[in-house]
């Protein structure tokens, strides 16, 4: 129960400074922050699907029981004033507005004259008044100027019958050609000059218990003038309800019946009498300081109530079949601890906080009673009737009262601090448990429980001499004054208990957190826990209604268990038309069960508790599909649309309860196990593919099974590059793309092994070039100079030496040159040797030295051969060799990612200097050398991807001081192995 949103109802008068009449309903408000359209609502109706329509200033409201949706100007309506609504039989609902035009409501959309040509017709702005439909189910309005307007669904036409000014009474008189649309009519008599031979009565010739004349009532227009209402008939008119006769001053502005009850709304107030076709003489006053406009019964038995100003109150059905009290009509306060009926002499006694206890005659009369609380917090816990007299025996928390209705107050029998509970003994002795001593009777005797070292909450009787006790650490035994035991056979029963009752053998144990034990002989036989449905496993009180009910207070509701079989009958809760979940006791007498409540006292009947069994109407609300929105209908089609968004908006129209219906949707065809349940009332489907779906959804309310599906048939169409055609178009212009790939990738594949054969056979040639270059026949005829030369001066063991050296040095070279790539390390040794014997030539005129760089040494680097060499044998040749006095060559070897580093540093005569006294031989040599080098580097590039590099800079010109020399710089492509 939303208790913030509902407010408890005075429905009596006080009767005297401490008696009063009351009874309560509980009634539900909506208004503009709910979403209504205004405060001020001229009247409601209710459509064919069961929506309920609210008329405001500012428009219309169509509501489900959760959900407003307003309609103005911009949705259709001819005016945002509508001061009147009508719904026929076909599902439309009309709006009346101040400017006279029609329009009207149906499939989802707002027909006026704009987009209806049916509709349009001079209004010669007179608003419309009524509307009545014929048998045809044409519709006929009558407008403030006394024409009748026909609506037959092709035209709208001013009808003959409105030749000449009509009223209401020359409509109503042909009710064999007319139904009004409406109950009633406020007039400002009941004289029809055109009808001289229909009687009217001054006052009625039948009583209200007539059942002939209720019917009438019932099946006839009402006719209000005044304050009073007038059943209306071609042939009589007779008054049924005079509001003076019954209290009421101002004017009556709405009436209905409902069944036997009569509702009055006036600009001041509400009023209900219930059977009033019985011949009930009760008038109960609801909503006081109200103007009331209109009062809906809908088809769920649901009461709207329309005011201007206030909003719109709802009444639920079943709080129809609840009576409530509380501090609003009667009670000291809205926290009721104990109620207790008596079926002796039919008084209510409801026991609140404060000591206050309430007795309430069966005429609805209460009498207060201010207990004595001095003691401190003096709740009344408790009431019992006592065995054997008509006395009561009433415990609050300190004191036990005895009381003898109509007695001047209860009086005080036993005091105790912090008394827990009481019980009878078979005999009707009294057992009275305070948190620490067991008291027999109200003589003094009594028994310290303090060595148990727990708090004693609850006692049952078993004999006159033997009890059980409820304590916060378990289950206790005693028998006549001897100490209590604990019981101990089972385990679970060593935790805290609160309440006990002895039922025909059977020990009934409610628990604070465990549910409920049922014991026979100390051994538990059954056991309650909300996984068994119980409403919670918090016990609060166990009430026993002495045949074969128990029932189970808790803080959740209320449980009903049938004590014969042990099952769970049913639960109750705020749901259902309690006041309050937090429930703290329960009495009964007959069919009537009284529930006390911490928001009040409710009563009803228990074997007629309303049960809402009817599943919800479900209606779809609108389809969003990509950027767009449609009106929903059976069948919906649409184009595919790329990375958009199928969602379905859907409600269901219940009016109590609204939050806990829940809804189901299928999507799949598969009815048995392909529903998917969500409180949500939006269905999203992104990126659904073409092709067609059923969607079924269908919804339940609380305590009802599911309703009928309701269907929509979706068909997404196919963009025509998702036909089966431009498929097959694509599948083959697919195969002819990866063909067209292959053939390139073949391609790519012949053209790369023609590139590397090419490459191979450049390779050769430059090779073979360097070989050429480099081992060039000056070496050799020098070298061979330089092996005579040793021969003439007899030093012949040096000069083989030297022979033999050079032998191995052809060899090696030649061996090298075959190689696409070798080893730094033999590239080095191959180098050295070649150095050594330039010395040897030119006399030991220079120093040479291999600088390594430490991470070389740490992997094994392969490069392409007889590189180096040419830049070698040009700074000695033409760098050292011309120098006056020792020269130095210095190679440094370093790696830089994967390239080889190589300087070869000389302090010779310079690159410049070296080429000026070059002859042209050997400058045409020399420039084929260095470009056969940068020839082959370019090569491996196009072949591997990586960059080699050459430069020769003479360091006299280029920033380095006054050193002269040529440093030569060649970065190479290696392959590089751990």
């Amino acid at each position: 129960m939303q208790a913030i949103r509902y407010i408890i109802l005075l429905l009596a008068c006080l009767a005297g400074p401490l008696v009063g009449s009351a009874q309560g309903l509980v009634i539900r408000n909506y208004n503009v922050k709910d979403g209504l359209a205004n405060a001020t609502v001229y009247s409601a109706v209710q459509d064919l699907e069961g929506f309920i329509w609210f008329a405001t200033p500012t428009g219309v409201s169509k509501f489900d029981g959760k959900r407003f949706r307003n309609y103005t100007k911009k949705d259709g309506l001819t005016d945002n004033d509508v001061v009147k609504l009508a719904a026929d039989s076909r599902g439309r609902i009309w709006f009346f507005t101040s400017n006279g035009k029609l329009s009207f409501f149906q499939d989802h959309v707002v027909h006026n004259e704009d987009t209806d040509s049916t509709l349009s017709y001079n209004s010669r702005s007179h608003y419309v008044q009524y509307a009545f439909e014929d048998r045809a189910r044409t519709i006929w309005f009558l407008n403030s100027a006394g024409r009748i307007i026909q609506y037959n669904g092709r035209r709208t036409v001013y009808d003959k019958l409105g030749a000449s000014s009509m009223d209401v009474m020359s409509i109503l008189s042909k009710d064999s050609v007319f139904h009004p649309l409406q109950r009633y009519f406020s007039l400002g008599g009941v004289k029809d000059s055109n009808n001289v031979q229909q009687k009217i009565f001054i006052a009625s010739p039948f009583s209200l218990g007539n059942q002939r004349f209720a019917e009438r009532i019932q099946s006839n227009p009402v006719i209000i003038t005044g304050n009073t209402l007038y059943s209306y008939t071609p042939q009589d008119i007779m008054p049924f309800f005079s509001g003076s006769e019954w209290g009421i001053r101002e004017e009556i502005s709405s009436m209905s019946i409902d069944g036997d009850n009569l509702w009055i709304g006036t600009p001041r107030a509400l009023y209900l009498i219930r059977d009033f076709f019985k011949g009930e003489r009760k008038l109960s006053k609801l909503l006081n300081n109200h103007f009331i406009t209109s009062i809906l019964h809908d088809r769920d038995g649901n009461t709207w109530i329309t005011t201007f100003g206030d909003g719109v109150y709802h009444i639920p059905f079943k709080h129809f079949y609840f009576a409530y009290l509380d501090n609003t009509n009667g009670l000291y306060s809205h926290s009721v601890y104990s109620v207790f009926k008596d079926k002796r002499n039919g008084l209510l006694y409801i026991g609140e906080n404060a000591g206050m206890l309430n007795v309430m005659t069966p005429d609805g009369n209460i009498r207060r009673f201010e207990l004595d609380s001095t003691g401190g917090r003096n709740s009344v816990l408790g009431i019992l009737a006592q065995p054997g007299s008509n006395e009561l025996v009433i415990a609050t928390d300190n004191i036990v009262f005895n009381y003898a209705p109509g007695g001047s107050a209860p009086k005080p029998a036993l005091r105790m601090r912090n008394i827990k509970d009481m019980d009878f003994t078979p005999d009707g002795k009294l057992r009275v448990v305070s948190r620490n001593r067991l008291a027999f009777g109200t003589d003094g005797r009594s028994l310290d429980l303090s060595p148990l070292e727990t708090q004693v909450n609850s006692i049952a009787s078993v004999s006159d001499s033997s009890y059980y006790l409820g304590t916060s650490s378990g289950l206790y035994f005693g028998r006549n004054t001897a100490f209590p035991v604990p019981v101990q056979d089972d385990p679970r029963l060593s935790q805290s208990i609160k309440d006990l009752q002895w039922i025909n053998g059977y020990l009934w144990v409610g628990t604070s957190d465990q549910g409920i034990f049922v014991l026979k002989d100390n051994e538990v036989v059954r056991h309650f826990r909300t996984s068994d449905h119980l409403v919670s496993d918090i016990c609060q009180q166990l009430y026993y209604d002495g045949n074969g009910r128990l029932y189970v207070a808790t803080n959740k509701g209320l449980s009903i268990i049938d004590t014969r079989t042990r099952t769970l009958l049913r639960n109750l809760t705020s749901n259902d038309g309690l006041m309050s979940d937090d429930i703290r006791g329960i009495s009964h007498a007959g069919d009537t069960l009284y529930v006390a409540t911490s928001n009040g006292l409710c009563y009803f009947s228990r074997d007629h508790i309303p049960v809402d069994t009817v599943p919800p109407t479900v209606y779809l609300n609108s389809i969003r599909y990509g950027d767009s929105a449609w009106i929903p209908g059976p069948y919906f089609q649409h184009l595919y649309e790329w990375s958009s968004t199928f969602e379905v908006e859907f409600g269901a129209i219940a009016y109590d309860l609204p939050d806990l219906v829940e809804y189901q949707y299928n999507f799949s065809n598969d009815t048995a196990s392909g529903w998917v349940t969500t409180m949500s009332n939006i269905v999203p489907y992104p990126k659904l593919q073409p092709g067609d779906y059923t969607l079924l959804i269908r919804a339940r309310k609380y305590k009802s099974g599911w309703s009928k599906p309701v269907v929509l048939r979706i068909s997404i169409l196919p963009r025509w590059y998702q036909e089966w055609w431009a498929r097959g178009v694509l599948v083959l212009l697919g195969i002819m793309a990866i063909l067209l790939v292959l053939r390139y990738i073949v391609a790519r594949i012949k053209g790369g092994e023609r590139r590397k054969t090419e490459y191979n056979r450049r390779i050769a040639e430059l090779e073979a070039k360097a070989l050429t270059n480099q081992m060039n026949p000056h070496f050799i005829f020098n070298s061979l100079n330089s092996v005579q030369h040793l021969i003439l001066e007899k030093e012949e063991k040096q000069a083989l030496n030297f022979l033999a050296d050079f032998a191995t040095l052809m060899r090696q070279m030649l061996n090298n040159s075959r190689k696409s790539y070798i080893s730094l390390e033999d590239e080095i040794a191959f180098l050295t040797r070649y150095i050594e014997l330039e010395k040897i030539r030119f006399a030991n005129s220079f120093e040479y030295k291999f600088d390594m760089s430490q991470e070389l040494k740490e992997y094994t680097i392969y490069i392409p051969p007889m590189l180096i060499q040419p830049i070698l044998e040009n700074a000695i040749k033409h760098g050292l060799a011309p120098k006056n006095g020792s020269g130095h060559l210095l190679v440094r070897l370093e790696l830089q990612g994967d390239l080889l580093y190589c300087a070869v540093d000389d302090d010779g005569i310079g690159w410049e200097h070296a080429n000026s006294i070059k002859t042209g031989k050997l400058t045409k040599h020399e420039s084929t050398a260095l470009s056969v080098i940068r020839e082959r580097l370019q090569i491996i590039k196009s072949f591997n991807g990586s960059v080699g590099k050459l430069e020769i800079i003479d360091k006299f010109n280029s920033g380095f001081g006054n050193k002269a020399g040529t440093l030569v710089e060649i970065l190479i492509p290696i392959v590089k192995m751990l």
